[in-house]
């Protein structure tokens, strides 16, 4: 019996030394993996932010954190299978759970698209006065991932989802730099040249009116009510509103 034990004992002692072996060993690799993921997501993000330079600021933060994110996900999967871990079962579960959450979060998805887009692509920037779909209109304060802040003519700060911007018609009234305001002047019965050059002599002179593209004035209609002009001086895009109101 004690030479029984003392096989016993030597054959769990061996299987215990063993298992500690095997455990320790890949607690090792998991805390080497561990330290490189570190490592790497560092080496990642300067890689994506020096390769994507060139791009919007607010693209290239979501770019450079959608690889650190990438590379933490890669580090996770190693760090399992270092531990023995089967990580298809777990990626099998978290694959659902991400449909899951992707198909309740759809329209906040959808916007999360349409600011990558509209970032991208940059139909309007911080400071353009935008005109878009249900009646939104007044100058762009900030693009964020998933709305868009806008400050209306009254100052009042609205948030706009980005898909109702990039899928609907959008107006930049600013992008171009100048802008033409267009009057419909009623003149009655009185002369045309003379009215068409007295309007002009009262027009250019402003100092908000560009002297190029010139200022035009020409008829849109006579009839016996009377003849209607329409006088198009042009101005800077952000002096609009006040040349519009002050030439009128």
């Amino acid at each position: 019996m004690t030479l029984l034990a003392f096989e016993v004992a030597s054959v769990f002692n061996q299987k215990l030394i063993d298992l500690g072996f095997q455990i320790g060993t890949k607690l090792l690799w998991a805390l080497a993996i561990i330290v490189l993921t570190r490592y790497a997501v560092d080496l990642v993000a300067r890689i994506t932010r020096r390769a994507f330079s060139p791009v919007e600021p607010t693209l290239r933060k979501f770019l450079v954190q959608a690889a650190e994110i990438l590379t933490l996900v890669v580090g996770a999967a190693a760090f399992l299978g270092a531990l023995g871990i089967q990580a298809t079962s777990l990626v099998a579960v978290l694959g659902a759970a991400g449909l899951a959450i992707g198909l309740a979060l759809q329209n906040t998805l959808s916007h999360f698209a349409a600011g990558v887009m509209l970032i991208n692509q940059r139909p309007f920037e911080v400071g353009d006065f935008i005109e878009g779909p249900s009646g939104v209109k007044g100058v762009v304060d900030a693009i964020g991932i998933f709305s868009t802040t806008v400050v209306t003519p009254d100052n009042i700060k609205i948030t706009v989802p980005n898909n109702n911007l990039f899928s609907g018609v959008l107006k930049n009234t600013t992008a171009l730099g100048t802008r033409r305001v267009d009057l419909k002047i009623d003149i009655g019965d009185r002369p045309i040249e003379p009215t068409i050059i007295l309007l002009l002599s009262l027009v250019q002179p402003h100092p908000l009116v560009l002297d190029y593209p010139k200022t035009t004035c020409h008829v849109i209609s006579i009839s016996p009510k009377g003849t209607v002009l329409y006088l198009r001086p042009w101005c800077r895009a952000q002096a609009y509103e006040q040349v519009h109101s002050e030439v009128q």
